[in-house]
């Protein structure tokens, strides 16, 4: 099934926020937001859900943690104990730098992996940018024309009506 995308340029992201909340109250499909900065407000508006990338935090930052406290023990206690000034082998305070770093390093590398795997930011694969401005001073809303129920004097209209700066449709294949 194909579809038209409708696409409104915004010189303001009030104006954007507003014709979101118009979207959202008559039923408009939105289909994205391009925006220079984040716009409180707007998550609600479009139905996104919080992220789960603090949870593989944790959890890496936790695998890193148990995984430093282990080979530290192993290490000392087991594989190579070494009596130093009469020191216990597994002295755990002793082991907290190392915890820290492996911590801090599993937790890093993870949130940027799944980052980029779950925006789909993989090594040699480009998208061009859906307006020139978008990533300076721009505000671009994105809407799925898919029913006859609205014409293109309707999206006009619309669009006129919340200050658009700038209007453009194309045609994709909605699999949405």
């Amino acid at each position: 099934m194909s579809c038209r995308l409708r696409y409104g340029a915004f010189a303001d992201d009030r104006d954007l926020l507003d014709a979101a909340r118009e979207c959202q109250e008559k039923g408009m499909p939105v289909r994205d937001v391009y925006s220079p900065y984040p716009i409180h407000g707007l998550d609600p508006l479009l139905g996104l859900k919080r992220t789960r990338l603090p949870f593989v935090t944790l959890v890496a930052g936790a695998t890193g943690l148990a995984l430093a406290f282990w080979f530290q023990y192993w290490t000392s206690a087991h594989n190579w104990p070494l009596n130093v000034g009469g020191k216990p082998y597994d002295s755990f305070p002793a082991f907290m730098p190392v915890a820290f770093e492996l911590t801090i390093l599993f937790g890093g590398l993870a949130t940027a992996f799944f980052l980029m795997a779950r925006s789909g930011l993989f090594p040699g694969s480009r998208r061009e940018p859906v307006h020139v401005r978008v990533t300076d001073d721009r505000f671009v809303l994105v809407l799925e024309h898919r029913d006859a129920s609205l014409s293109v004097e309707d999206y006009e209209s619309f669009w006129h009506r919340h200050g658009a700066v700038e209007t453009w449709s194309e045609v994709c294949g909605c699999n949405r």
